[in-house]
This record gives C-alpha cells, sequence and structure tokens, in this order.
C-alpha cells in the first residue's frame, strides 16, 4: 500500500493561470491588515499552556477551527477574519504544535477530540459548529462522535480517518520522519522554499495544487506549524485509531469540503464519508489540493457560511436527500 493513497499528482507549474481568478485571491478583510497579537490568548488544558486566537462575536453559536496535521491556527488566516463578522471565532494551536505545549498524556485522536470539548468548556461556550482540515478533521468528527451535544454543525476539510487506516506502519512512520526532518528547517530554509520559484514548487505542491498562486506571506505563515514535537506522535496516532464504524453516530448537519486534486488525501475518501454520515452534504473544488480553505479561501468562506447559517430545522427535514447544486 502506498504512503500516500491518493492518484493526483502535481499540476505543471505552466497550468497554474488557468486555475481561475478564485484561486489565490486574498479574502476580504485582508489577515494582512489585523493586528492578531489582539486576539492572540493563552490557557491551561489539562495542566499544559495552550495558544489560540479568539475573535469576532454574533449571535450564532460560536465557530472553533482545527487545524491539521504539520499545521497551526495560522491556516485559518484567510478564513478568520470573514467568519469573525458573522460569529465568535475559535482558532486553537492543538497540543504539540504551534505554540501549544505538548500535552501530558499520549496524542490521540479521541484525545485530541476531548481537547476540543475541554477547551469550549474552558471558554464557557455552549454548541459550537466545529471546522476542521485534514487531521483535524479526524478530530473534529471524533469530537461529533464523543460530545454530540456539543457540536451543533460540522465541516469536514480534506479530512483524514479513511484511507489512512490502510496504510501499513512502517512505511509511513519513516516518511513521517523525513517530513519531520524537513519542517524543522531553519527560519531562512523556510523563506528560500517560499521565495525561490523552484523550491517553493517543489516544498508546496503536494500541498497546494499551484504554489505560485499563494501568496508567500501565506506560504510562510502556513510553514510555522512545520518541525513541531507533535508530528510523528500525532502521525502515529493516525495509524492507531479507526472511526470509521462510529460515523454513522454522528447526527449534526455536516459539509464535507475536498480538492479534487488533493495529492495527500484522496477524494474518495469524501464520498465515504457523505456515505457513511447521516444527511450529509459533498462539495468539490476543482482544480484544488488539500486545503482549499488556502487556495480558494472567497470560495470556502461563501461555501461554509452558507452551509452554517442554514436554519438547523430545514436541514433536519432533508436528511438522506442530495442537495441542489452539490456535485457527488
Amino acid at each position: 500500500m502506498a504512503i500516500l493513497p491518493s492518484r493526483a499528482r502535481p499540476a505543471a507549474p505552466w497550468t497554474a493561470r488557468r486555475a481561475g481568478d478564485d484561486y489565490g485571491a486574498r479574502a476580504q478583510p485582508d489577515w494582512r491588515e489585523i493586528d492578531w497579537r489582539e486576539h492572540l490568548r493563552s490557557a491551561e488544558i489539562r495542566g499544559r499552556g495552550v495558544r489560540y486566537v479568539d475573535l469576532g462575536s454574533g449571535d450564532g453559536p460560536p465557530l472553533v477551527f482545527v487545524h491539521g496535521l504539520a499545521g497551526c491556527w495560522q491556516n485559518w488566516l484567510e478564513n478568520l477574519p470573514r467568519f469573525a463578522q458573522e460569529r465568535r471565532v475559535i482558532a486553537p494551536d492543538l497540543p504539540g504544535f504551534g505554540d501549544s505545549e505538548m500535552p501530558a498524556e499520549k496524542i490521540s485522536i479521541s484525545r485530541y477530540g476531548r481537547f476540543v470539548e475541554e477547551l469550549c468548556e474552558h471558554l464557557g461556550l455552549d454548541e459550537v459548529a466545529v471546522i476542521g482540515n485534514s487531521m483535524g478533521g479526524f478530530v473534529s468528527a471524533e469530537t461529533a462522535v464523543q460530545f454530540p451535544e456539543r457540536v451543533e454543525r460540522l465541516v469536514l476539510v480534506s479530512a483524514a480517518g479513511i484511507t489512512v487506516n490502510n496504510l501499513r506502519r512502517a512505511p509511513t512512520m519513516a516518511w513521517g520522519r523525513v517530513a519531520a526532518l524537513a519542517g524543522a528547517r531553519s527560519a531562512a530554509e523556510k523563506r528560500m522554499a517560499v521565495l525561490r520559484p523552484r523550491l517553493r514548487y517543489a516544498t508546496f505542491s503536494p500541498i497546494v495544487r499551484h504554489p505560485s498562486r499563494i501568496s508567500a506571506e501565506m506560504l510562510w505563515e502556513m510553514s510555522q506549524g512545520a518541525g513541531r514535537d507533535g508530528f510523528m506522535p500525532a502521525l502515529a496516532s493516525h495509524l492507531d485509531y479507526d472511526l470509521r464504524e462510529r460515523l454513522p453516530e454522528i447526527r449534526c448537519p455536516t459539509l464535507i469540503v475536498w480538492g479534487e486534486d488533493d495529492m495527500v488525501i484522496p477524494s474518495r475518501d469524501a464520498e465515504e464519508y457523505e456515505r457513511s454520515i447521516p444527511g450529509a452534504r459533498r462539495v468539490m473544488f476543482e482544480d484544488t489540493g488539500h486545503v482549499p480553505m488556502i487556495e480558494r479561501p472567497e470560495t470556502f468562506n461563501q461555501c461554509v457560511l452558507e452551509f452554517i447559517d442554514e436554519p438547523r430545522r430545514e436541514q433536519d427535514e432533508d436528511v438522506g436527500e442530495p442537495a441542489a447544486g452539490v456535485s457527488s
């Protein structure tokens, strides 16, 4: 079994110009115009320091954004300002990533799900919508299974948790060690990877479909999540935990968002999530890789806003019926 099971391959650099006007376009409000230091917060969860961003307000349930493996809260920079116009938004660094300390207990998907619950409890939140990318999607689905009273609705963005259970452990962990070493590069090396076109393509093309169309500032912020102590144990946790049989227990409205050319997690996993979660709906972004929220932020933001603003009653009535205009 391949380490990365997706059949998608990198796009040729010269095809980037055909990716569409929304690819890599800056979302509004522009995250570069925000003093993020004003919104950074610290908390202690289970005796360990946790860093998170907290901004915005609104009448609807708050939104909790969960980043993926080798990620950090900055993976949501193109999205948080827009959602903060409508709701309170929370984006933590998971324990062992970003500026959050390693947890006292062994990292696992189930414990990360419990962390999301405990952070919400610490902040005095009631129901929330949880939005997760990659490993963060795996964690978000786990949170919805463990704590159904907490998760009012769920958005899975290129979520892990399906095909990963079929990967062979030894080669996957060997790949992880190589990736961890690459992520531990110095700031100068990371800067070169962002600014030099060929190195930029080699570094980011497995994750984003067209690296040349993503701003250097955004790629730099993405790279800040790499090389953290939590990477290897979090990778191992993917292989140790199978959530698939419990996915039908998720009863909240669920939106599945995926890039059709995801090289990290195959797009067929989106179909499996859709089949397994009652009433789930699926949206596929063409010519898009593993991080649709970064690659097509304006389109992603609008898609998710429409979903979270739908009255819950209407969604409950539509369970089992395909959503109009959604590719499958």
